[in-house]
């Protein structure tokens, strides 16, 4: 929610979510196709969104987590152009889109924060196609695992440890990556002393390496 509202505003900003959803893990919040009416806050959980390719595999488009919004893909044509699955049992807070827009008009600072969603999901987008257009294996996974990783700290998180909620499979769907591939580079990784891996726990080790590979400056 946006920052410095009154009380009012306030008030009415929770009058958006009109209900709250229970998405068991594997069912899908929504689907290709169905048609658009709200976007859904992540109270709890973990989803993937993906397309379903010509020939029948699911391509990972992205990886969404509690506090993040989810459903934007259905504002450009009423419909939704992906499916967004649960990766485990989670949450979300339903908020109709016909109330966003008209409480934007009350709430011009509604407006402003809706559109810097927005704009991030685009930034987030030009990321995964500089991504796969044009690194090598090794700075896909790094770059994956610091955006996690970073995304998972401003909720709240540590800095250094998560728990992957997506499979290794999934991870190379969306980084364009073959499951071997994604594999051998954790592995390589772990040998390196970079990152400690017990099946889905990831410890980073050694965070300036992983920045080194991408060459992301300290300070970011």
């Amino acid at each position: 929610m946006p920052m410095g509202l009154s009380g009012g505003e306030m008030d009415k900003l929770d009058e958006l979510v009109a209900t709250r959803r229970k998405i068991k893990r594997g069912a899908p919040l929504f689907s290709n196709g169905d048609r658009f009416n709200a976007l859904y806050a992540i109270r709890t959980g973990f989803f993937k969104t993906c397309i379903a390719t010509e020939d029948g595999r699911d391509q990972v488009t992205g990886f969404q987590m509690a506090g993040e919004i989810i459903g934007l893909d259905g504002i450009v044509g009423d419909r939704h152009m992906c499916d967004a699955v649960a990766l485990e049992d989670a949450e979300v807070c339903v908020m109709p889109y016909d109330r966003i827009e008209e409480l934007s008009r009350l709430v011009p600072a509604l407006q402003t924060h809706v559109h810097k969603i927005m704009s991030r999901e685009i930034v987030r987008e030009h990321g995964v196609m500089l991504l796969l257009g044009s690194m090598r294996a090794e700075e896909r996974l790094a770059a994956f695992l610091l955006n996690l990783v970073q995304r998972l700290h401003a909720r709240g998180f540590s800095q250094s440890e998560l728990v992957l909620r997506m499979t290794r499979e999934e991870i190379g769907s969306y980084l364009g990556l073959k499951l071997e591939t994604v594999s051998r580079t954790f592995s390589k990784f772990a040998e390196e002393g970079i990152v400690e891996v017990k099946q889905r726990h990831v410890r980073i080790l050694d965070t300036q390496a992983l920045r080194n590979i991408v060459n992301v400056p300290a300070n970011q």
